[in-house]
């Protein structure tokens, strides 16, 4: 289980929520660590493919992540820099191959089993915010508050491809829709740990919302969140 003398906040939800976004300025905010939970995932299968290992291969996947140690940093503006072997592969792992293979190798129950201990390190005082998909119903089961983020897939693709077209990844709108419905399939239908709302989460539809105004929200459930202890 996690370090229970640090508090944690998990915030799940979808691809294209901006479940980051609210993360990091959480984390900023509080000056907590920030885990990002699918980098671990991306980082297996950025891995994998310079190993030329199968993402159908899971004996073998398994072997590489048992062997396997990124070590993550944020700069001086708070953005995360995720390292393997010493050298910087940020971009590289927010390819859309990579984050389909990430989803493809993520179904795999010995694997997630192997990268639990890995995540539950980053919960470390003052506190850690935690994104992913099963933060609040596997990982950190105990977490102080959990939030889950929600919206359209439209919403979510167009989103999704601003960020891509910013990252100078030429890809289509079209292709972009058709690779969040497929993730969200494949998420949400995995035999363990499915994309899903933990029972106590707070849930917030951000579909018509900017990322000020999600982040607003999460930080006054946090705050009524410490008067209820308080109280």
């Amino acid at each position: 289980m996690q370090n229970t003398a640090a508090p944690v906040i998990t915030i799940d939800g979808p691809g294209g929520v901006g479940k980051g976004t609210v993360a990091h300025l959480l984390s900023k905010r509080l000056n907590w660590h920030v885990l990002d939970s699918g980098a671990i995932y991306r980082v297996v299968a950025f891995a994998a493919e310079k190993a030329t290992i199968s993402v159908d291969d899971c004996d073998g996947l398994l072997k590489l992540v048992n062997g396997l140690k990124p070590t993550f940093s944020t700069d001086n503006e708070g953005v995360m820099h995720v390292f393997l072997n010493k050298e910087d592969i940020t971009a590289r792992i927010r390819d859309p191959h990579i984050g389909t293979a990430a989803s493809q190798l993520s179904v795999y129950p010995a694997i997630r089993t192997a990268l639990l201990a890995c995540q539950r390190q980053f919960c470390q005082p003052k506190g850690l915010v935690a994104d992913g998909r099963d933060m609040g119903t596997v990982v950190f089961p105990d977490a102080q508050l959990k939030i889950f983020l929600d919206a359209s897939p439209e919403a979510r693709a167009i989103r999704r491809h601003r960020q891509l077209l910013q990252q100078a990844i030429d890809v289509t709108l079209k292709d972009v829709f058709a690779q969040i419905i497929e993730r969200d399939e494949r998420d949400r239908s995995r035999a363990v740990a499915p994309l899903r709302p933990a029972k106590d989460a707070v849930i917030i539809d951000t579909t018509l919302l900017s990322v000020d105004e999600v982040f607003a929200q999460v930080v006054l459930q946090w705050d009524l969140r410490q008067m209820q202890v308080l109280s």
